[in-house]
This record gives C-alpha cells, structure tokens and sequence, in this order.
C-alpha cells in the first residue's frame, strides 16, 4: 500500500492550533481529506463512522490519551489495521518503547516540519509494503 494523499487522515490533538499545523503540513504534503478530533473519544466515534487511512494523534490528552486511543483503536478489529502515528513533546524512551509495544506505526516529537511529517508517513506505508510483500510469499 503505497503513500496515497487522496485517503482520509484523522488528525486528534486537544490543542487546536496543532492540529492546525498538522493540517497544514498535510496539506504540503497533497492531502486534502483531513478530519480532526480534539479527544480520544471522539476520534473513535469518528473512526467507527468513516475509514481512515492513517491517524495522527497527540499523546497528551484529557481524559482520553492517545497512548489510550492506540490501545482502543489496537483491540478493536475493525480498526485494528489503522496506521497510527503519535505525536508527542517528550521523546522519553519509556514512551516510545510503550507506544511501540501498544502498536504505534511511528512516533513523532514535536517540534516537527513537512519533511519530518512525509518522512515518517513514508516509513508507515513502505513498511505496510514490506509486510504486504513477506505475507504474499
């Protein structure tokens, strides 16, 4: 499954201008069909109703974090396939080992630019390939 900008991105952060910013770094990026949610829960009510290619989520959220909303999202079948990228302010090791560990495609520490964003994106869908690859042989 390669990088395809017309699929739907969920973009949760509490924060409004981030998820501004990430909107319009997707956009760069050629994505024009971008939904936001400002929580966890909201973001699965969201996922439930329309099929996301990818979610970006902020970790530190209330009540729900995204570290709660990749667990959801993970034990959910039929989300449990959505590409997840978290994006954080803290690269603390335990985090990303958590995050890793809970099912995170990749992890982004804020501040980040467009070519941070396309990089890390790229490495989601080229390992979905990779995956996609090894499964067919």
């Amino acid at each position: 499954m390669a990088l395809d900008p017309s699929m739907p991105v969920l973009v949760v952060d509490d924060y409004s201008t981030m998820i501004r910013i990430i909107r319009n770094l997707l956009r760069q990026l050629g994505f024009a069909d971008v939904d936001d949610a400002n929580d966890g829960a909201s973001a699965l009510a969201k996922m439930r109703s329309k099929r996301y290619g990818l979610v970006i989520s902020d970790w530190n959220m209330e009540p729900m974090t995204g570290y709660d909303l990749l667990q959801q999202v993970r034990a959910d079948p039929g989300l449990g396939g959505t590409p997840f990228i978290m994006v954080t302010a803290e690269s603390k090791t335990e985090n990303v080992i958590a995050a890793k560990k809970a099912g995170v495609n990749n992890y982004i520490v804020k501040p980040f630019n467009a070519q941070t964003l396309k990089a890390k994106i790229e490495a989601v869908f080229s390992e979905k390939e990779d995956a996609a690859a090894e499964s067919a042989r």
